[in-house]
């Protein structure tokens, strides 16, 4: 018999998860003490929870695909670096305060259906920031999701430049 054997191998097996885990735990510290970018770590986190709201996984996929939504296609990294370099100043003012409003509330770790309502609370909201916040959210989701080329070739069929074309090919005279 080698229970003791089995032993130590089961406890180095335990072992070595509970050091997976701590590294892991220790690799979040790091990426939240050096992140470096034009949103914070916590911005980014908020603008990947947005999009999964607006664009929850469960789209089917093309040909058999595994389902798609706003986080599967990369379209949080898209509205990351988009309302980084091409929205003008005092729209990005708008978006760092109402992350800052959405952050008090603790939005990333709300449950979906709660998520929702904040969502549509914004859109009907009185604040004319609040407004555009919404606006810019939703319609830059939206964009970012459908000019994906999982949602674009995979799902819908696009095809950049449709039909064939053949050169060089007998084309037969007309009968007077």
């Amino acid at each position: 018999m080698q229970r003791r054997t089995s032993l130590k191998l089961l406890g180095a097996a335990g072992a070595g998860i509970a050091g997976l885990a701590l590294v892991d735990w220790k690799w979040q510290i790091l990426d939240r003490l050096t992140h470096a970018g034009f949103f914070t770590y916590d911005q980014e986190r908020l603008i990947t929870s947005l999009a999964e709201t607006l664009i929850p996984e469960g789209i089917p996929g093309g040909s058999g695909a595994a389902a798609i939504g706003a986080l599967s296609t990369g379209t949080d990294q898209f509205l990351i670096k988009f309302f980084e370099k091409c929205l003008e100043k005092e729209e990005q003012e708008i978006l760092i305060k109402e992350f800052k409003a959405l952050e008090k509330l603790n939005f990333s770790s709300l449950s979906k259906a709660e998520r929702e309502k904040i969502l549509l609370d914004y859109s009907t909201a009185e604040g004319e920031d609040q407004k555009k916040f919404y606006e810019l959210i939703r319609s830059n989701t939206i964009f970012g999701f459908t000019t994906a080329r999982e949602v674009m070739v995979d799902h819908l069929g696009y095809q950049v430049a449709p039909g064939f074309y053949s050169g060089c090919v007998e084309v037969p005279a007309e009968k007077a």
